[in-house]
């Protein structure tokens, strides 16, 4: 038996999961200013080619599109954490 404050043996406890998370507490907006000023928009554009990213893109317009489309954003936390790995691989 396991004491009302601890979470249960089977799951993990969700501060220490989420703590491990480089995502967590970041904004959609902050990931995509972050990947913009890092590649600039044409390598972006290039690495995911996607229209808010290749024609006239914004901070803005990409938002609301990666805000409707869970695949195109579930491409944007990926593209953010390989940069994070390579920052860190670079040692930045």
């Amino acid at each position: 038996m396991h004491d009302a404050e601890s979470p249960p043996p089977h799951e993990p406890d969700r501060q220490t999961t989420q703590a491990r998370n480089p995502l967590h507490g970041l904004t959609l907006e902050a990931i995509v200013t972050r990947l913009a000023d890092f590649y600039g928009w044409d390598d972006l554009g290039q690495r995911i080619p996607i229209r808010c990213f290749t024609h006239d893109p914004s901070i803005g317009s990409s938002l609301k599109f990666l805000r409707k489309t869970p695949w195109a954003r579930d491409k944007v936390e990926s593209l953010y954490l390989f940069m994070l790995r390579e920052q860190k691989r670079q040692g930045f």
